[in-house]
């Protein structure tokens, strides 16, 4: 005996698990082959299949038997392939120009990288006092915190800074050349 697509629908709706397997085994295929004539991309038609089919149980109370079951399947994959596609759209809406600030935080970033490889560089250069002094204060520590741990008075630490600025500052020149 063949059970119509519209039998098993309204026992899928009243929650017969078997019913609904049978409905969805039967037009899985087809449901496929639309999903790929309306998105034109096996991946996507693929992901959209499934999401019709997770979608279906809860949508399947609403079958209400006015028109062969079929002919609302292919609303449901209407829908959800337009409503798929509104969400894409306000996506690409919403992305757009951030790719422009991307880059320019990129180019930023790589920028910051390369100025603090420099100072790295630079610093090994330094007599081991200055190295030890810029690399607190580097840390945000504040000259007299930098003067209690390396033992020296504040004016030293004022001092030692202004001659790391004057070293870097003729590295940087005679780099620049």
């Amino acid at each position: 005996m063949i059970v119509t697509d519209e039998a098993l629908a309204e026992a899928a709706a009243n929650g017969d698990s078997e019913a609904f397997t049978s409905l969805v085994a039967r037009h899985y295929d087809r449901v496929f082959r639309l999903c790929f004539r309306l998105t034109g991309a096996r991946a996507e038609a693929e992901d959209l299949t499934q999401d019709i089919c997770a979608a279906l149980p809860a949508k399947i109370a609403a079958f209400r038997g006015d028109a062969r079951f079929t002919t609302w399947l292919y609303r449901v994959v209407v829908n959800a392939s337009n409503d798929r596609r509104r969400r894409a759209a306000t996506r690409a809406r919403a992305a757009d120009g951030w790719g422009e600030v991307e880059t320019a935080r990129r180019a930023e970033a790589a920028e910051a990288a390369e100025a603090m490889d420099w100072l790295t560089t630079a610093m090994r250069a330094l007599p081991d006092e200055l190295r030890d002094t810029v690399a607190l204060v580097l840390d945000e520590v504040t000259h007299a915190e930098a003067a209690d741990v390396l033992g020296v008075s504040e004016g030293t630490i004022s001092w030692r800074m202004s001659e790391v600025k004057k070293r870097l500052r003729a590295l940087k020149e005679a780099e620049n050349g």
